[in-house]
């Protein structure tokens, strides 16, 4: 609800430049980067996840209650905030992901989490069409409404999640340690068979698909096929619904299948979803935009399914937080490369929105064919975990 729509179209109808955004997700993306590793390895010391949970909540939820009651300097700074408390919970929470679920089901329970997710998505469209086309209200009251929304869908993981480890003695690791963390969490990692081909091909697809979701799609749609406001929430609605269909079957498929094949028919879906947009814009052809929203939710959903059980099934059980902060730290990254790169193609060399999209294409395919690699250093991901 706020960066896949209503804060881009915001920024859009305030002549902000794509650029602007970027960098905004890029000084974010640095900072999650270096805090994810720290954050999940404090976590796995403490045997408790629910508590740095609540704190990056809160720390999300209260710069999105803010956005769009200033300038725009003043809310892509609110925006910064917000996006480290995210992604820093984000990586907390799928942490959680052995903790609610057992190796027979974990692919079932993560795609109905992913899929649940996205049903969430519709309140977020919901929220905003009440405060904007019901009640009149400002863009700042949409953002309100939606971090109200956040805390109340949060509080059943706050209170209803048991968690019965055992916390490590000793002091924790502290902000002070948070790069040399990052380093040796890097080392541990390169002893793990198949764990840095994994990070590298995520690096690559997420600089694709973080990209877009994280607000250039709409611009895209906006600018590029000439859909109005309304007719992108209307398409936004679709993809949600195909992201929920996504991920329920990507659940049973990473059952049947095994994550990484599933993982790898996801990518392939946005490979496609991505090159259908760019002919709808290239030859003027917004229609097409309709099979490309619904497609690209389900590649949405299945990736976000698939990728979660792959890292569960690649890290020790004792490292699950701080692999997964390793996990957050490559999607940040991405964050980093993608807007810059979609930034230099766009507003630098002048080439154009398509041209952008094209590249974040070259992305997936690579990060596709680093997977490859998977296949050689761990054999059995080519089939299911029973």
């Amino acid at each position: 609800g706020v960066v896949g729509l209503y804060l881009p179209a915001w920024l859009h109808s305030q002549g902000a430049r794509d650029s602007q955004l970027a960098l905004t997700e890029v000084i974010a993306g640095i900072l999650i980067a270096v805090l994810a590793p720290l954050v999940g390895a404090r976590t796995d010391h403490l045997a408790r996840r629910i508590p740095s949970l609540r704190i990056t909540t809160i720390v999300a939820l209260g710069a999105t209650a803010f956005l769009a009651s200033g300038g725009v300097q003043q809310t892509l700074v609110l925006l910064g905030v917000a996006l480290v408390g995210f992604h820093l919970g984000a990586s907390i929470y799928d942490a959680l992901l052995p903790t609610v679920s057992t190796p027979a089901n974990r692919g079932r329970i993560s795609g109905l989490g992913v899929a649940v997710g996205y049903l969430g998505s519709f309140v977020g469209l919901g929220l905003g069409l009440l405060t904007t086309e019901v009640l009149g209200l400002d863009d700042s009251a949409t953002f309100r409404a939606l971090a109200a929304g956040f805390l109340l869908f949060a509080l059943p993981s706050f209170f209803l999640i048991k968690e019965s480890g055992t916390p490590e003695e000793g002091r924790g690791p502290r902000l002070r340690d948070a790069f040399p963390r990052l380093v040796a969490s890097w080392r541990r990692a390169s002893q793990v068979p198949g764990v840095l081909p994994f990070l590298g091909g995520r690096f690559l697809y997420s600089d694709a698909i973080n990209t877009l979701i994280g607000g250039f799609l709409t611009i895209f749609a906006l600018s590029e096929l000439d859909l109005t406001e309304s007719e992108v929430n209307v398409l936004l609605a679709l993809a949600i619904t195909g992201a929920i269909l996504g991920g329920l079957v990507a659940g049973r498929l990473v059952h049947r299948l095994g994550s990484l094949p599933t993982l790898r028919f996801a990518l392939v879906g946005w490979a496609i979803a991505i090159g259908v947009g760019v002919i709808a814009a290239t030859i003027d052809a917004s229609w097409l935009a309709w099979a490309v929203g619904p497609l690209g939710g389900l590649a949405l959903g299945a990736t976000w399914t698939s990728d979660r059980v792959l890292m569960v099934q690649l890290s020790p059980p004792e490292r699950i937080g701080e692999f997964y902060g390793l996990y957050a730290t490559v999607g940040r990254f991405a964050t980093i490369l993608g807007p810059l790169t979609w930034a230099l193609i766009v507003d630098g060399l002048g080439w154009g929105r398509p041209a952008a999209m094209l590249g974040l294409m070259a992305f997936i395919l690579a990060g596709l064919a680093m997977l490859r690699r998977l296949r050689t250093q761990v054999p059995g991901l080519e089939t299911a975990r029973r």
